[in-house]
């Protein structure tokens, strides 16, 4: 019997990584197929429901100092026996907490929520933490999630790990993200200020230069402030799919679907289809076919898609009103199409 791996990104504001898996998934079920559902993240949005786990909730400070439930995920001790946290920061300093910033909002919105976050990880019995930058509403430096924690001492028995897809040094998180949050050119200069300002206070207090640490910059320069509390950071898919043990999971397949809500060059550097993509051509013996399905695509990729990928937009098949508003059933009905066309 021939069997599929769903293994997509969210399509961001239309379906989340699990709905699209699931989606997929029942297609291959409905065809005779069997399934694995297997939601991926890069470790920014969709994390938690990538890694699955427990659910915990914890009240925290929000980005502007408003309370906010912000829920984090316990996982089971696995072979090492290592009791794993995750944290999404997004939960707690997400730009969907402040969706129309305003006025300085953008200068003040901070990460000490996340902080929390940590400590009640830690509390909770973790020994190993977890934290997914991705979709902030904060270009503090991680300063807010530092001040919280208090001091590295305070995490010296966790085991902290940053997962990111992004590469940009600490010193250009406000250039590079701080208009994507509201920032005005001014303030863009205000908050480069006290990124050099935090570098120099991290390496007086915590001995680190988060200037030199590739990725630093990731959610605001949240991803520096926890390297100065002892994080290492690693490419988040990679982290991910070695948490859901996605390439063991691919060796038993004849077809893997993947996707996100837009692929573009991007997709193929750190991102899940991409990291996908790499797994299936790596896999032992005869390369896996993989279909990628996304909301859009770029014109040239949809033409020309990498070696070895099936490329399918939905806006492009349907319009983008059906796209937006059927997600989940079209990926479903693509995938169906796609299993006709692969099966053994």
């Amino acid at each position: 019997m021939p069997h599929l791996v769903a293994a997509p990104d969210k399509f961001r504001g239309t379906a989340t990584a699990v709905e699209v898996a699931a989606a997929a998934a029942g297609a291959a079920r409905e065809a005779g197929w069997t399934a694995n559902e297997v939601p991926m993240s890069d470790g920014g949005e969709g994390l938690l429901d990538a890694v699955g786990g427990t659910r915990r909730v914890t009240r925290v400070t929000g980005p502007l100092g408003q309370p906010v439930e912000a829920e984090w995920r316990l996982l089971d001790a696995g072979e090492d026996g290592v009791l794993t946290a995750v944290v999404e920061m997004s939960t707690a300093a997400g730009r969907a907490l402040v969706p129309r910033p305003r006025g300085e909002d953008a200068v003040r919105a901070g990460t000490a929520g996340v902080g929390e976050l940590l400590l009640a990880a830690r509390d909770a019995g973790a020994r190993r933490i977890v934290v997914g930058c991705g979709g902030s509403a904060t270009t503090d430096g991680g300063v807010g999630a530092f001040e919280a924690v208090g001091a590295p001492a305070a995490l010296r028995e966790v085991e902290l790990v940053v997962a990111s897809d992004v590469t940009t040094p600490f010193l250009l998180a406000a250039t590079v993200f701080g208009p994507q949050k509201g920032a005005t050119p001014a303030q863009v200069e205000v908050l480069t200020a006290r990124l050099h300002d935090l570098a120099a206070r991290y390496r007086a207090e915590a001995g680190v230069d988060v200037t030199t640490v590739p990725g630093a910059g990731a959610a605001g320069g949240l991803a520096g402030g926890l390297v100065a509390l002892g994080a290492r950071i690693e490419p988040g898919f990679g982290f991910v799919a070695g948490l859901v043990g996605l390439a063991e999971r691919l060796r038993g397949a004849d077809l893997v679907v993947t996707g996100e809500g837009h692929v573009d060059p991007p997709s193929f550097h750190g991102k899940v289809p991409g990291g996908v993509l790499a797994l299936a051509r790596a896999r032992p013996g005869a390369p896996l076919p993989v279909v990628c399905v996304a909301g859009g695509a770029d014109a040239e990729l949809l033409a020309r898609p990498p070696e070895g990928m099936e490329l399918i937009s939905l806006s492009a098949r349907f319009g983008m009103a059906r796209a937006r508003n059927e997600t989940a059933a079209l990926v479903g009905e693509v995938t169906a199409e796609a299993l006709r066309r692969f099966c053994p």
